[in-house]
């Protein structure tokens, strides 16, 4: 009986200790790295002063992570003889950036506590961080993520969202990874400070649709020419054409006046379950601010490697 109780003790301490190590935590580095947050806003607002587009870019880099096998920097890794990478995936490949961003935050935090620091967290990190560089919120990042040595780029190409997708496909694959419609239309609306190239909405702003502005249409068109060619396919546009260096609530107002860039944006104000929450967060900023910051520290929950699971890769992109 004894034996018993104590087999049972032991067993019990065994499942609270890997409960422990699955919990991320905000003081996850204190001991540790105590630099480590520090050192990585300095090497973000470096980048973002320089070019505030990347602010967007290193959002959408979190994002694209997440969705795919979790929050795990899988999509970092390049391809080698064991791994297909995420990179060339369709809804990254020529469209995902800010690589080169996190190989320098991780560079500059392996010189301050080498291998401490998973790349994986420095995603997360710096998404928070470019967010505040131009005037989005800020969160308390929860941290102890580890890297994965795998990437899926099959998983890439089915889990995340399409430029052409439709509001049914949006929120179901926001409910796959345990978000709510409303996480999908908040997080959605980082894109006030994002760009797409020309080929994700050609077809929106020459086809003379009804649910696009005339004028908004042709302004377009002045800088996506109709002639797909790969030079004009690869041509910019702000996704907010009013204030588009700016975190703000316009990317809402705009997509009830019918000047949704993507068609995965105006379907958000298309008479469908969402129209409720953009109209909401078109008229009150801090409600979306505050909610697209519960709604980011909810998407860095999502299936982390934490405890003995994964590694602390030295270089981001590789799985050494």
């Amino acid at each position: 009986m004894a034996n018993r109780i104590i087999t049972s003790f032991v067993v019990t301490l065994v499942v609270l200790a890997t409960i422990c190590d699955a919990q991320l935590s905000s003081t996850f580095y204190d001991g540790t790295c105590p630099n480590a947050l520090s050192t990585i806003r300095t090497a973000i607002r470096t980048v973002v002063s320089k070019e505030r587009r990347m602010a967007a870019s290193l959002i959408r880099l979190h994002f694209h992570d997440c969705f795919v096998q979790g929050c795990d920097a899988s999509i970092l890794l390049d391809d080698s003889s064991t791994i297909e990478s995420e990179k060339s995936a369709l809804p990254n490949v020529n469209s995902v950036r800010g690589f080169e961003v996190i190989d320098k935050a991780k560079s500059e935090v392996e010189k301050v506590c080498p291998g401490v620091v998973s790349c994986a967290d420095i995603v997360a990190i710096a998404a928070r961080d470019a967010s505040f560089a131009v005037g989005g919120p800020s969160w308390t990042v929860k941290l102890g993520r580890r890297d994965s040595t795998t990437a899926s780029k099959s998983l890439a190409n089915t889990d995340l969202p399409l430029f052409t997708d439709d509001l049914n496909t949006l929120i179901s694959r926001f409910t796959n990874k345990g978000l709510t419609a409303r996480d999908m239309v908040t997080l959605s609306g980082a894109h006030t400070i994002g760009q797409a190239q020309c080929f994700t909405f050609r077809g929106r702003i020459y086809n003379n649709a009804s649910d696009i502005d005339a004028g908004f249409a042709r302004t377009r068109q002045r800088g996506c020419p109709s002639l797909s060619t790969t030079a004009n396919n690869q041509k910019l546009a702000a996704l907010d054409l009013v204030t588009p260096n700016s975190f703000d609530n316009n990317y809402f107002k705009n997509l009830i006046q019918k000047k949704g860039l993507l068609q995965s944006d105006q379907v958000l104000f298309s008479g469908g379950s969402t129209d409720s929450i953009v109209s909401e967060y078109s008229k009150n900023p801090t409600t979306f601010k505050s909610d697209f910051a519960a709604a980011m520290i909810k998407m860095g929950d999502i299936a982390p490697l934490t405890g003995s699971a994964g590694i602390i890769r030295s270089i981001c992109s590789a799985a050494n």
